[in-house]
């Protein structure tokens, strides 16, 4: 069994790079794999592992400038969620866009889990859901508002060209983790709005405290590892992934005549030039033969 640990926070990091290397190290060392973001902003990611190895890596982290109050929260999975451990150094631990958006400045009102249902039950309240549309397909909350977009990027765009339907109403966001709430409720009150809520922990803490029978989520999380997905209690979910378009699909969508393994999927086939397709088969063919030589191929990676 595999403790899987998804953490993020925002401070002040002078020097990113310096402190890829020391973390990456006491990962390899302790056998802890996944993907982890420096960027100036803070520290992002998810990582899975032993209960020492994830220990270990905590404590280091916790260490860093301006961690010692890091927040994380864990799950567990059967087999390995990730191939390899990534340290990666970026802009932004997740990627809106704005360089004027800071969430050390301020945020909107957290919201405990046990207190969630009752603000989205409430008329005067908008439940805006923050995530990518592939994400939001396989599940959200009811009566939530689903922006459809691509990326976290194109929320300010869509809140742009939508907001005054949400005139008079207070605003509340839910994301995964947490992490973009951070930013998008940040974004929002820049723009002059007043009543800002943010479910606190996101989706996994909700999923993790709140009992199905009183829950208010449909369907299952979309999570960036080898699980693909999880329903209440952090269960690991049904969900497969397309290795050609990264979207979460069903078992049973594997037995549908558009599926071919690392090529197509029904939700890509249309999308997918013949030349893509002859990439995929190769890649898909370069996966299959390390498999048979008991190793794993680069780009067989279900993470992030």
């Amino acid at each position: 069994m595999y403790i899987v640990c998804a953490l993020y926070h925002f401070t002040r990091f002078s020097d990113p790079a310096a402190l890829k290397p020391a973390l990456l190290e006491l990962a390899l060392e302790k056998g802890v794999t996944g993907s982890l973001l420096l960027a100036r902003e803070g520290i992002n990611g998810t990582i899975a592992g032993s209960r020492d190895g994830i220990d270990a890596v905590l404590a280091h982290v916790r260490a860093l400038p301006g961690c010692a109050d890091l927040e994380w929260k864990e799950s567990t999975a059967k087999d390995a969620p990730f191939p390899r451990m990534k340290v990666k150094l970026k802009k932004e631990i997740v990627t809106m866009g704005q360089p004027d958006v800071d969430p050390l400045a301020k945020v909107g009102h957290y919201v405990d889990p046990q207190d969630w249902n009752d603000l989205i039950r409430s008329d005067d309240v908008a439940v805006i859901d923050t995530r990518n549309d592939y994400e939001v397909a396989i599940g959200t909350f009811e009566g939530a508002v689903d922006p459809e977009t691509d990326t976290f990027r194109d929320f300010p765009a869509w809140w742009e060209a939508n907001k005054e339907r949400f005139h008079n109403k207070r605003i509340a966001m839910f994301c995964t983790g947490g992490i973009r709430c951070e930013k998008s409720t940040n974004y929002l009150m820049s723009q002059g709005v007043e009543d800002v809520y943010h479910l606190k922990g996101g989706i996994l803490k909700y999923l993790e405290e709140v009992p199905q029978e009183d829950s208010s989520w449909e369907g299952e999380c979309f999570v960036f590892d080898g699980r693909v997905s999880v329903g209440h209690g952090l269960a690991e979910g049904p969900h497969v992934l397309c290795h050609a378009c990264r979207r979460p699909i069903l078992p049973e969508d594997l037995k549908r005549p558009e599926y071919e393994d690392g090529v197509t999927c029904h939700l890509c086939i249309d999308e997918k030039t013949e030349a893509d397709k002859a990439r995929f088969r190769e890649r898909q063919k370069q996966i299959e033969l390390a498999k048979k030589r008991g190793e794993t191929h680069m780009g067989g990676s279900r993470g992030v």
